[in-house]
């Protein structure tokens, strides 16, 4: 393929979207979020009532348009008309949907929202969906296709302008001019270090040795992250495009995308992605009519966490068993099979080609003075609006998770949000105005991370949240250096300790001294940050851990050893409820005589304060 057969593939597919009168397009979100609740069954709903009603049009997926809490999701495009959204799309909202919007052309009001200027003029009544709170605030440069095209088109890739930043690199631009305007974007490895990604770059390309070779890192495994699985399932193209250019620039003419075999769709899209670009020849021997080839293969990890470090993720590639080995050299100097490597991970590589198609300033006016440009994050938690999002560096905490995230569920309080993932710290209140950017988070004692924001509210404990993340960093721990494999499991024992009751004094000095221990002398990243949540849990919420301590109290009323249930003699109006309910016979008493818990007998299930009548409210947990 050369660069002009690439822009007459762009100018005969660039209206997609668009329809003639007469016929309508359906968009189902059919990324792994939409597929979870019920996407699969909505387009099925789709494609045979048109095919039933006699309705003109098609209907084709797409990705993640970041809305999680929302699916399933379904895009409604008519000639002339403002784009409509459909939220919460089941069978049965696609058959009324199917009669009156695509039948009789009346909108479903209740359900919908407008894509507006996509076409046509906003409704009146109608929400914008660029004026949700939830949108307001993003700046989409990540995801700016996702939710837009078919992930398995890759004519709709390039019909908006996809591979164009490729073409720019090979045919106006050295490879030095590439690194050159990676490095003056300021882009960051979005992968959790933040190293400057130019510098990465331009250290493998003056490295020594051949071949050299690029590695994209897919292998999330945070718990309550899916930030590059939602890239790789949306828009492959934008990767694969980025990890070219990175080949370019650095001399080297073949990659490998390591990406967790949990991720089916994201496997299935990767691999029909590179397909497609060897058969329209942008993958392979001269590509674009140069003299630069290129290709990319996929290995496919088992799941563990380490593997998520770099040269432990290398061994892997290689066969081996992914454990870490000692830094320097680094991969740039020796990487895969000993050669120079250059790793980046999903959501770094998915950057690059904006920042070549409008320039490094462009990119560097989004963001923070040392953070420039964008982040991606999933907000997950006790939050309403659960998703995905995309926001410029320095954005506040609380305008993440009260503008973006819509504040807590149930309106309860908001207690704790960590950043990071496992090896990020967990930060409170007071510091809801802390700007999201690299600095400021370390200074709080957390880390960017790869971007998930996990949100607690009032009636989290906070023991319990830093024995939870223990128990999945020990877990994960490959076991190769002692101070992360012993030292971890120890702080384990002393908070399960603490959360069933049994803490002593010197406890929580034990720990501190533990967890400086085992991020100063562990081999890896993952010891190195895994006691960042009980370090910052100790340091916000100290008191707390105290209680479970000095009062064997549980504040928050979750760490059941330290719980009780009793019967207010006051407000008890004998009404036997309790009693029959108990699955333990716990409960003494009978009609018209005060009821109480026999506490040796009692297992603290609950089920007594859950179906005490909220008139009596007798039942409470201290």
């Amino acid at each position: 393929m050369t660069v002009d057969e690439l822009k007459r593939i762009k100018e005969r597919a660039r209206t997609f979207d668009k329809v003639e009168a007469g016929e309508v397009h359906v968009v189902v979100g059919m990324n792994t979020c939409g597929i979870a609740s019920g996407a699969r069954e909505t387009m099925h709903a789709f494609q045979e009532g048109m095919k039933r009603l006699g309705i003109k049009g098609r209907v084709f997926q797409t990705g993640c348009i970041g809305m999680c809490f929302e699916e399933p999701l379904v895009d409604i495009i008519e000639a002339h008309k403002p784009r409509i959204t459909y939220r919460h799309v089941d069978g049965a909202k696609a058959e009324r949907i199917l009669e009156e919007h695509l039948s009789e052309g009346k909108v479903v009001m209740e359900w919908a929202m407008a894509q507006f200027p996509n076409g046509g003029k906003p409704l009146e009544g109608l929400p914008l969906y660029s004026e949700l709170p939830y949108n307001s605030k993003q700046k989409k440069i990540v995801l700016r296709k996702c939710g837009f095209i078919d992930p398995e088109d890759i004519e709709q890739y390039i019909a908006t302008d996809g591979y164009f930043a490729l073409a720019k690199a090979l045919k106006e631009m050295t490879p030095e001019e590439v690194i050159s305007e990676i490095i003056a974007s300021g882009l960051r490895g979005r992968g959790g270090a933040g190293f400057p990604t130019g510098l990465k770059w331009k250290a493998t390309r003056e490295a020594k040795g051949s071949p050299k070779y690029v590695v994209c890192n897919g292998d999330e495994g945070d718990p309550g992250a899916f930030m590059d699985r939602s890239v790789l399932e949306g828009d492959p193209h934008a990767v694969l495009e980025g990890m070219l250019i990175a080949g370019y620039a650095i001399g080297a003419k073949e990659a490998y995308i390591y990406v967790r075999a949990e991720y089916p769709v994201a496997v299935k899209r990767l691999q029909k992605a590179i397909a497609q670009a060897k058969k329209y020849g942008l993958l392979g021997d001269g590509i674009l009519g140069t003299d630069f080839s290129f290709d990319i293969k996929i290995k496919m990890g088992a799941g563990a966490f380490v593997c998520g470090e770099e040269t432990a993720l290398l061994a892997s590639i290689e066969g081996k068993r992914g454990m870490p080995r000692p830094r320097p050299p680094f991969p740039a100097q020796s990487g895969l099979w000993g050669k120079p490597t250059n790793i980046n991970n999903v959501e770094t590589f998915a950057n690059v080609p904006a920042i070549l198609l409008n320039g490094a300033s462009w990119y560097s006016s989004f963001g923070t003075e040392n953070s420039k440009g964008t982040k991606v994050f999933c907000i997950t938690g006790k939050v309403k609006n659960s998703g995905l999002i995309e926001v410029p560096m320095g954005i506040t905490l609380r305008e993440v998770i009260f503008d973006i995230g819509g504040g807590i569920l149930q309106d309860r309080g908001f207690k704790a949000v960590q950043t990071g993932g496992p090896s990020g710290g967990v930060l409170p209140e007071s510091l809801l105005d802390l700007p999201v950017d690299y600095q400021e988070l370390s200074k709080a004692g957390s880390i960017m991370g790869s971007g998930g924001l996990v949100v607690m509210d009032e009636a989290t404990c906070m023991a319990d949240v830093a024995r939870y993340f223990l128990t999945f960093t020990q877990s994960e721990s490959c076991g190769k250096c002692t101070p992360c494999r012993e030292g971890l499991q120890r702080m384990y024992q002393i908070l399960d300790r603490i959360c069933q009751g049994n803490g002593r004094p010197g406890d929580i000095e034990d720990l501190e001294e533990l967890a400086r221990s085992v991020k100063d002398a562990s081999l890896c990243g993952l010891g190195q940050t895994a006691p960042n949540p009980v370090l910052t849990v100790l340091r916000y919420f100290r008191e707390e851990v105290e209680a479970h301590i000095r009062e064997r109290r549980c504040p928050a009323g979750v760490c059941v050893a330290l719980i009780r249930y009793e019967i207010d003699p006051e407000k008890c109006k004998a009404c036997g409820i309790c009693r029959k309910k108990c699955p333990v016979g716990a409960v003494e008493g009978a009609p018209k005589v005060v009821h109480r818990i026999l506490q040796d007998k009692c297992i603290k299930c609950g089920t007594c304060l859950e179906v005490c009548p909220p008139k009596f409210s007798a039942v409470r947990k201290v």
